[in-house]
């Protein structure tokens, strides 16, 4: 680990750099705020800052941020400084430690920071196959393009390979090419000297060189403006780069993995990127399936963000229902991994004390997944004359009574969130439903579930009458209608269609209403995230800062910025 000290740390500067190396880490010094900003422009590896709160560590962290300088800054300050320590954190500090400096906190610190924050969660088939090759690959100098779908996990990936590669004691880098406007994008990856251009007041190494020796991630590459492309392309060719202002080439040694969510053959096709550098990046193809295409992924995943947030909120960790699970399995996850994440996550904060629930489970509208395993039927055991019924709770579910299921459907907010139990119930025909279940029915998901045991699948319930139907159990006929059309000739009222679109509310409006309506509200349900809100309705964030733009100026309400 490379620590930079910032400041005299109150005259305790030489214990906490004896404590920093004794934990094997490399020290270097910065007297000023400057002085620390200098040495990160210079492309230094630093792991982590330790700043004194005596000088302005907010214009230090504004400063890294200005840069794009993503590194964590701890708060360093004698015991009793409480104002001097609240400031720091205020300011973005993500720590405080008191001085003078406690060998077991620093060795805590450093914990928390080396800490692998990219777990790699999964158990489907699909996803193994994926990580064997990429494992198979990973030792190689080859460069690899990683595709896939907005929020599979192309970054995990990435590490993935950087930790199996040959570089992994060296720097992983990477550079979001989507979020970084194009003017500035160059000098973000080559460097740029001192008055190489307005503001440039001092020599920047680009991510290039910061990266030398280890790996380089190029982030959603396809975004990057075809003249840009064309120096890439030579720096791949030659292992050097120029910075802008520079009058001599630098040499690199860069590995080079790029991540794209479009069909990369398609955009060459069209003209939006160039072919020799799109044959330069595909040495190797590592295509990462989309959750619905792996939906074993999906209670592991799922039961690992429910841990995540629980503890991050302090919270109970409560297990998941199996009706909840099945819920999840058979949605369609436009968004993925990253959709599934902020549904749990929202799932912990309203979810009851006991489990949590299908009424927790609050998703976004879409197609249902068709490619996860369908359940098998079930069937009741056959009743002698007289008999009464037997309950019809499924195998697996461990419960008597009714139905959980059943329950679930009359439930408003499950039924809000799943059109096919309304139509049903507005067309007079039972729904259908698949039950996921623990092994040997013991409560939810989270309780009896062994962790390397592949989930197992339960039957549909038998069917249950229409409303209003006749005591003896039998159902009035009723001829067929339209799908759509309600019933008694009654006027249609909005009968949710099979997309999760009430399509009666929308007759009459512009289209451009409607776009407008969709983009705020799924920025609402992304809590102002604009990343995680482009790539959920599948546009680009520039695309989206643009519309939101137009609809501010136009008096809409629009959502504040969210963690991007």
């Amino acid at each position: 680990m490379q620590v930079l000290i910032v400041g005299g740390l109150g005259g305790q500067i030489g214990a906490a750099s004896k404590i920093a190396m004794a934990r094997g880490a490399s020290v270097q010094l910065a007297e000023s705020v400057t002085t620390a900003l200098n040495i990160l422009r210079a492309g230094k590896r630093i792991d982590l800052v330790m700043a004194d709160i005596t000088l302005d560590v907010g214009a230090l962290i504004n400063g890294l941020a200005a840069e794009r300088i993503s590194v964590p800054v701890v708060a360093c300050g004698v015991g009793n400084d409480i104002n001097g320590a609240v400031n720091a954190i205020k300011a973005g500090a993500q720590e405080y430690i008191p001085l003078p400096p406690e060998a077991d906190l620093i060795a805590a610190i450093f914990e928390a920071v080396t800490e692998e924050s990219h777990a790699l969660i999964h158990r489907d088939p699909r996803m193994t196959e994926t990580l064997r090759l990429a494992e198979q690959v990973a030792r190689s100098t080859a460069s690899i393009l990683i595709t896939g779908e907005s929020g599979t996990g192309k970054e995990i990936l990435c590490r993935f390979i950087h930790r199996k590669s040959s570089r992994a004691e060296k720097p992983f880098v990477a550079v979001n090419c989507a979020a970084i406007p194009e003017n500035l994008l160059e000098s973000e990856l080559f460097g740029h000297e001192k008055g190489a251009f307005t503001g440039a007041q001092a020599r920047r190494i680009g991510k290039f060189e910061e990266a030398d020796g280890g790996t380089l991630l190029l982030d959603e590459i396809s975004e990057m403006d075809v003249r840009l492309q064309a120096k890439l392309l030579r720096v791949i060719q030659e292992r050097e780069i120029d910075r802008l202002g520079g009058n001599k080439p630098v040499k690199v040694d860069v590995r080079i993995l790029a991540t794209s969510n479009r069909n990369l053959e398609a955009y060459v096709q069209s003209g939006n990127f160039r072919e020799d550098l799109y044959f330069r990046l595909n040495v190797v193809n590592l295509d990462i399936p989309s959750l619905r295409e792996r939906p074993g992924d999906i209670p592991v995943l799922a039961e690992f963000f429910v841990r995540k947030y629980s503890e991050a909120n302090d919270m109970p960790l409560r297990p998941i229902s199996p009706l909840a699970i099945e819920r999840l399995v058979h949605h369609y996850w436009r968004g993925n991994v990253r959709e599934l994440e902020n549904t749990m996550h929202r799932a912990v904060l309203i979810a009851g004390p006991g489990e949590i629930g299908p009424d927790a489970i609050m998703l976004s509208g879409g197609m249902p997944n068709v490619d996860a395993p369908q359940p098998a039927a079930f069937s009741p055991p056959p009743q002698a004359p007289g008999q009464a019924p037997a309950p019809s709770t499924p195998q697996g579910y461990g419960a008597s009574g009714a139905d959980p299921r059943e329950i679930a459907r009359s439930n408003a907010a499950a039924a809000a969130y799943n059109p096919s139990y309304v139509n049903a119930y507005r067309n007079g025909a039972p729904s259908s439903g698949g039950g996921y279940a623990t092994p040997g029915g013991q409560g939810g998901y989270g309780q009896g579930y062994p962790h390397e045991a592949a989930p197992s699948h339960t039957g549909t319930p038998p069917a249950t009458p229409a409303p209003n139907a006749p005591a003896n159990g039998t159902t009035a006929a009723e001829p067929a209608r339209p799908y759509g059309d309600a019933p008694d000739g009654g006027e249609d009222s909005g009968v949710i269609s099979e997309h999760g679109s009430i399509t009666a509310a929308l007759v009459g409006r512009t289209v451009a209403d409607v776009e407008r309506d969709l983009i705020i509200d799924t920025l609402k349900h992304c809590f102002g995230n604009r990343t995680h809100a482009a790539n959920i309705l599948g546009i680009s964030i520039r695309t989206l800062r643009n519309k939101l733009r137009q609809y501010t100026d136009e008096g809409a309400n629009v959502p504040l910025p969210g963690n991007n």
